[in-house]
């Protein structure tokens, strides 16, 4: 057939598609023209098409959704995400945690001291001031919402984005950032807030993010002891904001305050229409098995179901995470370790800083601190203790279990793959009298300049002044158990996607949250295939309000094909590794997943083919800003 009378530019053949509905799968052929899914049926003209996919044996699908990222900054450097795509995604979220770029960089001033922004996601999401600095610098001219969702016109997008107003952001704007630390605001500044709000939902923003985990703290002087803006927000600003969110049908996504039960229960009270006239559609982190408090996520379940119920007519929705929660930690530079206070002082030295660091490590006040912390629950008589003893729940998420802490890296070699207890047992026997033990001559000069008698606190400060940052280790910290992991991920109440996709860049890497999903359903069938899928694509695009997660003719064609027999075979642990990342000058921690998604496509066009990204990824406009839209935040989830 002549080229000019093609009627496709691209016909997917023999796939077994799973279209989000959760119906099962169904053998067809699907063709796309003009970024768009122009024709379904079990057998199309493969001349009518210019480019042809053999997806025999493989499964087809609506291009996956990534709801939790901190893609913000990332998206001005490397517009197509090439981290996010390969592993199927097509649309993500950002603005998440109250943390974004919807106002520009906040400040007049050149100084990365001087910006909230990088004050903000330096610590929160542990990414390097350089690196931040580097992004906004000469990128970000906008200072407001709507010139925002204009600059994305301009970006050669891989994947498509929409994003969330960022609380935290959004306070700063109004208030100054010195104001938006110090308390709460006043009737005028939420009026403002409230209309700042209006005019971004209005432009199409999905929603607001709030943020109130204590974990989180600002990075520059004179505020590395404060909190993030959108923890001093009261609760009148809550609901002020709530109004504007539940009157134009947006979501709310937040985290929640574990110290304070009573406040996050008010918070999530806002969820109901019984109480507030219209259901609040709330997404929040997150429904995970701790290893140090293994039934907390229960709790959640409970909150959830009394929310959704008839009495209170909510709309709640907890986001989970598809994989066991590992966490790796260069020194102390980790967000499980900003709960200690001892830990969040080193953290707050900056990375390059290791003078600072061996300052702290090498102060008997600071020392006296430390193990004071290590040890509040372990030994002596409290009441932590009692209930540690009582219930195995240790406080906060870091363990701190000497046998639980695997070394990944540092200048003894031989302690690569054993465990900080490993170490620390062999420099008992060693002090003891034992020197047969040493493993060499680098561990020996550890072992020599340790101090004697040293127990488990003391051996922790020690690995901390030999080696600082170079020290790199690894600690699982939740999911635990595939059964409950499972449970989750499926249960009526959660949403797969709390992958922190483009955060904490040398801690985690979960990129490949959807396929994990995917994995754990087919090992039960293809039924929970079917229902994997509408958890990654229908079910998100409903929370999100978002025009995505379908393919009935005539809708985009955001596509992903995935290979059922790469997958079940797909190790996820095995293919984490770090890798060299020149927009951002620096090693990150990334995934591999080559071979299970054979073809991303995206408004239309191949932008991943299984091996590498196509030539034109990158280089040319595939993705698009996706405004709120109200229709598909009314689909049947």
């Amino acid at each position: 057939m002549p080229a000019s009378d093609k009627r496709w530019d691209l016909l997917i053949r023999n796939a077994m598609v799973f279209d989000g509905s959760g119906g099962p799968g169904l053998r067809e052929d699907v063709a796309v023209a003009d970024g768009r899914i122009a024709a379904r049926d079990s057998q199309l003209d493969s001349d009518a098409a210019h480019e042809v996919i053999d997806a025999e044996g493989q499964w087809l699908m609506p291009g996956l959704l990534d709801i939790h990222t901190h893609f913000d900054l990332e998206v001005e450097v490397e517009p197509h995400l090439p981290e996010a795509v390969r592993h199927g995604t097509t649309t993500v979220v950002m603005g998440n945690c109250s943390l974004g770029l919807a106002f520009g960089k906040q400040t007049q001033s050149d100084n990365p001291e001087d910006n909230p922004v990088i004050s903000c996601f330096a610590r929160v999401e542990n990414m390097p001031k350089k690196m931040l600095a580097q992004a906004m610098q000469g990128r970000v001219h906008w200072d407001n919402t709507g010139d925002y969702i204009s600059h994305f016109d301009d970006l050669a997008l891989g994947p498509n984005v929409t994003a969330l107003v960022p609380h935290s952001m959004l306070r700063i704007q109004v208030m100054g950032l010195e104001r938006s630390i110090r308390g709460k605001a006043s009737a005028d500044e939420i009026r403002k807030m409230q209309a700042l709000l209006q005019a971004a939902v209005d432009q199409g923003f999905v929603g607001m993010s709030t943020d109130e985990l204590p974990l989180h703290y600002l990075a520059n002087d004179p505020h590395r002891n404060i909190q993030v803006p959108s923890q001093f927000a009261s609760y009148g600003e809550q609901k002020a904001l709530a109004r504007v969110l539940r009157e134009h049908d947006r979501i709310w996504q937040a985290t929640p305050n574990p110290d304070d039960r009573l406040g996050t229960f008010g918070t999530i009270s806002l969820t109901s229409g019984r109480l507030h006239g219209k259901p609040l559609r709330m997404s929040y982190l997150a429904a995970v098995q701790l290893i140090t408090d293994p039934k907390a996520h229960l709790d959640l379940f409970k909150i959830s179901r009394l929310m959704n119920s008839r009495l209170m007519n909510g709309d709640l929705s907890f986001q989970t995470l598809a994989a066991p929660f590992m966490i790796y930690t260069d020194g102390v530079n980790s967000p499980i370790m900003e709960d200690p206070e001892p830990f969040r002082t080193l953290i707050a030295v900056d990375a390059d800083d290791r003078a600072g660091r061996r300052k702290l490590l090498d102060d008997p006040a600071f020392i006296k601190r430390f193990r004071k912390a290590w040890y509040h629950d372990k030994k002596g008589f409290s009441p932590a203790r009692i209930k540690r003893s009582l219930t195995g729940r240790a406080g906060g998420t870091f363990r701190r279990d000497l046998d639980g802490m695997e070394i990944i890296s540092c200048p003894v070699p031989q302690w690569a793959g054993g465990t900080v207890d490993d170490a620390w047992q062999r420099l008992r026997r060693y002090q003891a009298g034992d020197t047969g033990v040493v493993r060499g001559d680098e561990e020996q000069g550890v072992f020599e300049r340790a101090p004697a008698r040293c127990d488990e606190a003391d051996f922790v400060l020690h690995l901390l002044r030999e080696f600082d940052l170079d020290l790199r280790w690894s600690v699982l910290t939740g999911n635990p158990d595939e059964t409950e992991l499972k449970r989750l991920l499926f249960h009526e109440h959660t949403v797969p996607g709390f992958n922190d996709s483009g955060a904490h860049l040398r801690n985690m890497a979960f990129y490949d949250g959807n396929l994990r999903t995917l994995k754990i359903a087919q090992k039960d069938s293809t039924a929970r295939v079917a229902e994997a899928v509408k958890r990654l694509t229908r079910v998100p695009a409903r929370l999100f309000g978002i025009n995505a997660g379908t393919m009935e003719v005539g809708d985009r064609a955001d596509l992903t094909v995935v290979d059922p027999e790469a997958l079940r075979h797909y190790d996820p642990e095995a293919g984490r590794r770090m890798q060299w990342r020149d927009a951002f000058g620096m090693e990150q921690m990334i995934n591999r997943s080559d071979g299970v998604v054979p073809a991303v496509i995206i408004n239309g066009r191949l932008a991943w083919d299984g091996r590498e990204y196509t030539p034109a990824f990158g280089r040319e406009r595939f993705g698009s800003w996706l405004g709120y839209h109200r229709h598909a935040a009314h689909w049947s989830a």
